[in-house]
């Protein structure tokens, strides 16, 4: 199974996280969301699979280009 590093494309802070460790997601679904100047925005899985390591928590704070978590697929 290969692992994919899911990044974001934007800076700020984490305000939610739909998956856990160990859950699925398909390609396209939510894996965290981001709120930058006042606006969420979501960070989606590039890829179907099992998420096996999820790299941030609620609020931290992202930088552009950070990883946020890994999924199998």
């Amino acid at each position: 199974m290969p692992e994919i590093k899911i990044v974001t494309e934007v800076a700020g802070r984490i305000c939610a996280t739909p998956v856990q460790v160990g859950g699925t997601v398909a390609d396209g679904d939510d894996v965290v969301v981001v709120e930058a100047m006042k606006m969420e925005i979501p960070v989606p899985s590039p890829a179907s699979g099992t998420i096996t390591s999820l790299l941030v928590k609620l609020d931290d704070v992202v930088a552009e280009g950070q990883a946020i978590a890994i999924v199998a697929s």
